[in-house]
């Protein structure tokens, strides 16, 4: 399925999210601004575009694990949701979970939005659940292996 999703741009650093390769999920977010982010803190980290996503969507931000990976940088509220009505600039919480401070360069690949359908639901409120095998048992309640 096809989807148009309209993009702004409203810095003039600003640059158009890219899927790297064709049938790529992820298309690179990039930040207009340079930003130093210690270990253990999070920084704001600012892309210079603004969307309107077709209805019935949404966008997510997710972590680009290369950064993850060489750097232990990630998405803070991953994934990051952009609502189908959010007009405002898109914006990346980054998170330094290394031992060194981290330098995010200007135009430098900070994250991934991935755009999804968001079925409607209705929510229905009952007095009992179906019972399941599962039944109450929370985390870890399926087995340690």
């Amino acid at each position: 399925m096809n989807y148009e999703v309209k993009i702004k741009r409203i810095h003039e650093d600003a640059k158009i999210p890219l899927q790297a390769n064709p049938g790529d999920a992820g298309m690179d977010l990039y930040s207009i601004e340079d930003v130093e982010i210690p270990p253990g803190e999070a920084r704001l980290i600012k892309t210079g575009i603004q969307l309107e996503l077709p209805k019935g969507t949404e966008a997510q931000v997710r972590p680009r694990s290369g950064l993850a990976l060489k750097h232990s940088i990630t998405v803070l509220n991953s994934p990051g949701t952009i609502d189908e009505g959010y007009r405002g600039e898109i914006a990346v919480i980054l998170i330094n979970h290394g031992k060194s401070e981290f330098l995010v360069e200007k135009a430098m690949r900070i994250a991934q939005m991935v755009i999804q359908t968001v079925p409607q639901v209705h929510l229905v409120e009952v007095d009992e659940l179906t019972k399941t095998a599962r039944g109450e048992g929370g985390f870890g309640s399926s087995g340690t292996k």
